[in-house]
């Protein structure tokens, strides 16, 4: 009796599947590795055991040269006023927030100015620093 097997186990392995996971994966971090740096500014800030939970609407940056970011985009100092004011009203945001990011050599009076602006439009301030 000559009996055969019709099925025969293949010890190939397909890898089409595994590439696949491969690329999908490598898309997703891809584009989450993007929205990881909201402030692509290098600023040394300054050192406190307390931190707020408040979270701003947006950041003005001083950095060690004495130029000043909203964002990261450069602005004077004289504009920073007016920008902040447009956004605002185009944003109809009631309470802004702004969080200044100083780095440790800016003098204080630097950091003041922009205090007094957001005084003088009733906006809330956050001081930046880094956990202790």
């Amino acid at each position: 009796m000559a009996l055969k097997r019709r099925n025969k186990v293949s010890a190939a392995f397909s890898m089409a599947s595994m590439t696949d996971l491969v690329f999908l994966l490598l898309i997703f971090f891809m584009i989450t590795s993007t929205l990881v740096a909201p402030n692509a500014l290098k600023l040394l800030l300054p050192r406190s055991p307390h931190q707020t939970s408040a979270s701003a609407i947006t950041t003005i940056s001083i950095d060690a040269s004495l130029d000043y970011y909203i964002e990261t985009t450069p602005v004077a100092l004289e504009d920073i006023e007016g920008i902040l004011k447009n956004r605002f009203a185009g944003e109809n945001i009631s309470e802004p927030t702004i969080s200044v990011h100083a780095d440790k050599s800016v003098p204080i009076e630097n950091v003041v100015k922009i205090m007094n602006i957001a005084k003088d439009n009733k906006w809330k301030l956050i001081l930046a620093t880094t956990a202790n």
